[in-house]
């Protein structure tokens, strides 16, 4: 594997802190230092990680009615939130990477005004918060609470990430993606970020099941990029203490709600981290940019796999709100 061309990444499989921003904000800044210590210069976090995946929440919703224990519980999430990219957690978020040098690629629950947002951040060491992408499909019942994000927030930054020793002073330069959750089940999303040349496809999810792991195979094969999923770990101790739980009958501090099984995978298909189950903690692999193209050598489906003959692809423009 040449050096030259190559970066050192991580997923941290990690949950939100009983929905506490300042432990949370707190715990991040520990899985990054881990991370660095790992010699990574990008970590992704989960989907979720600030502000807190509400799982077995209902939010008091019935058919045709919404009770009022339903709307408490919803400010209490809206206060878990944050907001972006103006608040006190942006700021602590850019300041932990300037110290580590880690990019960040995290997963935020975001408000603004009323409304909740499943978002993911991009912060640069040096550059400070970059962007940010807005989940445009939340899942079933996660429409009850979260906004859709529109083609505003569809960013694909490329980085500049310091050189290694092996690289005789040349920095190396990556395109990164965010796609959250099950979005990853939206083919012309996918087809989006594949045609904007993103490298490192970075998938922030809470999606613990087995089948998880086919469908990240899939993407990296497809797409021919390094795929870096980072899915939270957490038990019923991680929720606060009357949050709702699968089974009331039977709560228990160590009952798993979301299971893991964070990974990393290159562009053909080889595991290169994990699957890391059953604990939270942090995943690193060389990324090697010049696999990328290894790949494409016989697949690429936004160039000479793509018959633009018989089909065309466009991304919708958003609507003016002048």
């Amino acid at each position: 594997m040449s050096r030259k061309n190559t970066i050192r990444a991580s997923v941290v499989q990690a949950c939100t802190a009983a929905f506490s921003l300042s432990d949370t904000l707190d715990k991040l800044e520990r899985f990054t230092q881990k991370a660095k210590a790992e010699g990574s210069q990008l970590a992704v976090f989960p989907e979720a990680f600030i502000g807190g995946y509400p799982k077995f929440s209902t939010f008091g919703v019935l058919m045709g009615e919404r009770r009022p224990e339903g709307r408490d519980e919803f400010l209490r999430y809206w206060n878990a939130a944050i907001e972006v990219p103006t608040s006190s957690a942006i700021a602590r978020i850019e300041e932990v990477s300037r110290e580590t040098g880690v990019f960040l690629v995290v997963g935020v629950i975001e408000k603004d005004i009323g409304t909740l947002y499943c978002t993911v951040v991009f912060v640069d060491p040096v550059k400070g918060y970059l962007g940010k992408h807005r989940k445009l499909q939340p899942t079933a019942m996660e429409r009850l609470v979260w906004g859709q994000g529109d083609a505003t927030t569809l960013p694909v930054p490329e980085v500049t990430f310091a050189a290694s020793p092996e690289s005789q002073g040349q920095t190396v330069k990556a395109k990164i993606s965010a796609t959250i959750c099950w979005e990853n089940y939206m083919p012309l999303l996918r087809t989006y970020y594949y045609s904007q040349g993103t490298q490192i496809y970075c998938a922030p999810t809470v999606d613990g099941r087995p089948v998880w792991q086919h469908t990240m195979h899939h993407i990296a094969l497809e797409g021919r990029c390094f795929v870096l999923a980072a899915c939270q770990f957490a038990q019923e101790k991680d929720y606060p203490a009357d949050h709702a739980v699968a089974n009331p009958e039977s709560r228990d501090p160590t009952n798993v709600v979301i299971a893991g099984g964070s990974v990393i995978i290159d562009p053909l298909g080889k595991v290169l981290a994990g699957p890391l189950l059953g604990e939270e903690g942090v995943l690193t692999a060389d990324v090697d940019l010049d696999e990328l193209i290894r790949g494409k050598f016989d697949l690429d489906v936004v160039g000479h796999y793509a018959r633009p003959d018989v089909f065309a692809f466009r991304l919708v423009p958003p609507r003016s709100t002048a």
